[in-house]
């Protein structure tokens, strides 16, 4: 079976940015910006972190460093987004970036060199590297959605004492090709 490394890289993006979104919706205001302590990162400043990470990283993606001079890294780390709107802003901001590059690039640019920090490595191993930054980032919001909201916490997955169920669902259908984030993103729509 033939798959499209380009497509699936969208669809895995997809399915992140809407954990994200799917855990903002159960939260207020003031849980997006709670801090546990100095050390740690809110919600907001996770979001800013990733805005900012996401426009150096694939803004003029092909042709320039993807660590641009314009990026201030520790300033992502500061408490500036302050309403949930401007929180949303910026998310939205950051994945259009990602999404407009992604959609120009084609398969033939996989093998293409790019540079982070002037360190060169292919499309492809630039895209596995965002792959995995960004979910360890929506895990991070996720956690901390799942603490805030504690007992009204609504899963985005399988639900605690459900895959028995679930999985009894999926075997009751005929063997089929699909990408599992097919059924979550369709729910989207």
């Amino acid at each position: 079976m033939k798959t499209d490394f380009l497509s699936t890289a969208k669809k895995q993006f997809e399915y992140y940015k809407l954990l994200g979104e799917k855990t903002f919706e159960q939260l207020n205001e003031e849980q997006l910006l709670f801090v546990y302590n100095e050390d740690s990162n809110s919600v907001a400043i996770i979001v800013n972190h990733l805005h900012g990470n996401m426009l150096s990283r694939w803004t003029n993606f092909l042709t320039t460093d993807g660590e641009k001079e314009t990026r201030n890294r520790d300033g992502e780390f500061e408490n500036a987004i302050k309403t949930k709107n401007e929180l949303i802003d910026k998310w939205n901001a950051g994945w259009k970036c990602l999404f407009d590059t992604l959609n120009e690039l084609t398969e033939a640019d996989l093998e293409k060199t790019i540079y982070i920090r002037n360190q060169g490595c292919s499309v492809m191993d630039a895209v596995m590297r965002q792959l995995a930054h960004y979910p360890y980032h929506v895990g991070q919001i996720v956690f901390i959605g799942k603490m805030l909201t504690n007992n009204n916490w609504k899963s985005l997955s399988i639900p605690k004492n459900s895959s028995k169920d679930y999985n009894a669902n999926k075997f009751s259908q005929p063997k089929h090709d699909a990408h599992f984030t097919d059924e979550y993103l369709k729910k989207k729509e």
